[in-house]
């Protein structure tokens, strides 16, 4: 029963993206092949240079800043401003990405799963993001029971080889 979720997450999140968005859609920040629990690109950038304070301040995603920086548990992080990364420094634990800024929704179904900060949404005052906007659809459809299961999911999938 397991192996069949997890085959049906990853059919989910295939087809959660159309074809358009998959040839347009900006780099992966997953690295194939790595097995570390918080979601980095090669240069160790996490959530692609979005701002984590920016979604609890003003709900909506923003880029950071690359002159404005912090590291949080071997991650780096850029800030839209001087005063969101004071705001992280003082309590980087609350703003940085639930299940290591992987998709919540294939976390949910034991998948290691790229996530898009596009798509981050706060909730309970945890920052969560998805793998596509089809993704956070999903996610929405069923918040409270998505974060049970990935909370479930998240000590084995964070181990997993990322592909």
């Amino acid at each position: 029963m397991f192996q069949f979720k997890a085959n049906r997450a990853a059919v989910i999140l295939f087809l959660a993206a159309p074809a358009a968005l998959i040839a347009s859609a900006p780099a992966l920040a997953i690295v194939p092949g790595s097995s570390a629990a918080v979601n980095v690109d090669k240069a160790g950038l996490a959530l692609r240079g979005y701002d984590p304070v920016a979604y609890f301040d003003s709900g909506k995603p923003t880029a950071g800043k690359a002159a404005i920086s912090a590291s949080f548990d071997g991650s780096r992080y850029l800030f839209a401003s001087e005063d969101h990364r004071a705001t992280f420094l003082a309590d980087p634990a609350k703003y940085v990405p639930q299940f290591g800024g992987f998709c919540a929704l294939g976390t949910s179904y034991g998948e290691k799963v790229d996530g898009d900060p596009t798509t981050g949404r706060v909730v309970a005052d945890k920052l969560y993001v998805n793998n596509s906007p089809r993704a956070a659809e999903l996610f929405n459809e069923d918040v409270s029971g998505t974060i049970e299961r990935a909370e479930q999911n998240w000590p084995t999938v964070k181990d997993k080889v990322a592909e």
